[in-house]
């Protein structure tokens, strides 16, 4: 067994908050029920009628924002109405609100795939994110914060972003001092790091509500748009899977974590890997991992419902597995779109 949780015979539940785009995820655990031959509904919650993964779950909820009060009673309403197994968090700015909430959250019975507030807090500050990786003996790019850095005597390029950023919004490679003093004054609380020219490594480290690590599928990000890889391909670097272990265990990771990082070369050891961010949650570019035979909402949602499922040894997905996305259309009447937002909790 990879679980200790049992759920009732009225099924298995799993509600994803967030769902924005990820209609392809949803279609994965969708898949996923079928081979496992058990029942279940996707519950899905966004703030936008229009957001394309809703069409594909079971029950879907519009809920206000994550910075509105009534979220969380909303969510409260929602877990004790549908009594999920599961609540898998989509995007950054969902996790500490979660977090901070868990003891509520879970008195429904539901488990929050979700890291402590703690952890939440150092995979959300990139500041904190270097400083843990450091603590683990990692390799991180050169960082400073705004005026620890004389421009005219730094070295240049250069590369800034919010410390609690997400998405790749505010990010930009900076040339010269001019831009430095300038993007310290636009960019949101920055950090300024060293420029690293990739390749850029992204980390599926998928593992169960207990913290046990499943699986790690390292992905190149080859195209990336919005934050999200369009294109990209499988590799295997075992320092990098055997860091990510650690790093999954020291957060502690509570379900699925991304790690990402950039290889740069040296003189004595040749390409290595530099650790830059933690994303406490399922990757976008998850879709990759699962065609290369890491089937990671199979085994998840094996572990809610408590099914013994063989699971393969780290590192044992095919290398060399190329995604190319596309854009596909999903279309609503105007009635649709209004039965959508009339969803509200």
């Amino acid at each position: 067994m990879i679980a200790e949780r049992t759920n009732s015979s009225a099924g298995v539940n799993v509600l994803f908050t967030s769902v924005g785009r990820r209609v392809e995820l949803l279609r994965s655990f969708r898949e996923a029920y079928q081979t496992l031959g058990i029942s279940g509904r996707i519950v899905a919650v966004d703030i936008d009628p229009l957001a394309p993964a809703l069409r594909l779950a079971d029950t879907t909820y519009l809920v206000p924002r994550l910075d509105d009060p009534g979220y969380i009673p909303s969510l409260l309403t929602i877990l004790e109405r549908e009594r999920p197994a599961v609540v898998f968090p989509l995007i950054d700015p969902d996790i500490p609100v979660l977090a901070a909430h868990r003891r509520e959250l879970e008195a429904t019975g539901a488990r929050l795939a979700v890291v402590s507030p703690k952890a939440s807090a150092i995979a959300a500050d990139k500041w904190h994110t270097c400083e843990f990786f450091r603590g683990l003996g990692l390799t991180v790019a050169a960082s400073w914060l705004p005026g620890e850095l004389d421009p005219a005597k730094a070295d240049y390029p250069l590369f800034i972003k919010p410390r609690g950023g997400s998405a790749s919004q505010e990010t930009f490679k900076v040339k010269n001092p001019r831009q430095l003093e300038f993007f310290c004054e636009y960019v949101t609380d920055p950090i300024v790091q060293e420029y690293l020219p990739g390749p850029e490594i992204t980390n599926d480290v998928i593992c169960d509500l207990d913290g046990k690590v499943l699986s790690v599928v390292s992905r190149q990000r080859i195209r990336v748009r919005g934050g999200e890889v369009t294109v990209g391909m499988t590799v295997f670097d075992p320092a990098i899977a055997e860091a990510c272990v650690r790093i999954a265990g020291a957060l502690p990771a509570v379900g699925p974590v991304t790690v990402q990082c950039m290889m740069k070369d040296t003189r004595d050891r040749g390409p290595v890997p530099v650790f830059t961010e933690i994303n406490a949650r399922l990757g976008g570019g998850l879709p990759l991992g699962i065609s290369a035979g890491a089937n990671s909402p199979l085994w998840l949602l094996a572990a809610v419902a408590d099914m013994p499922v063989e699971i393969p040894p780290l590192g044992s997905y095919r290398r060399g597995v190329y995604l190319s996305r596309f854009d596909q259309s999903l279309f609503l009447t105007e009635a649709e779109r209004e039965q959508m937002a009339s969803h509200r909790v």
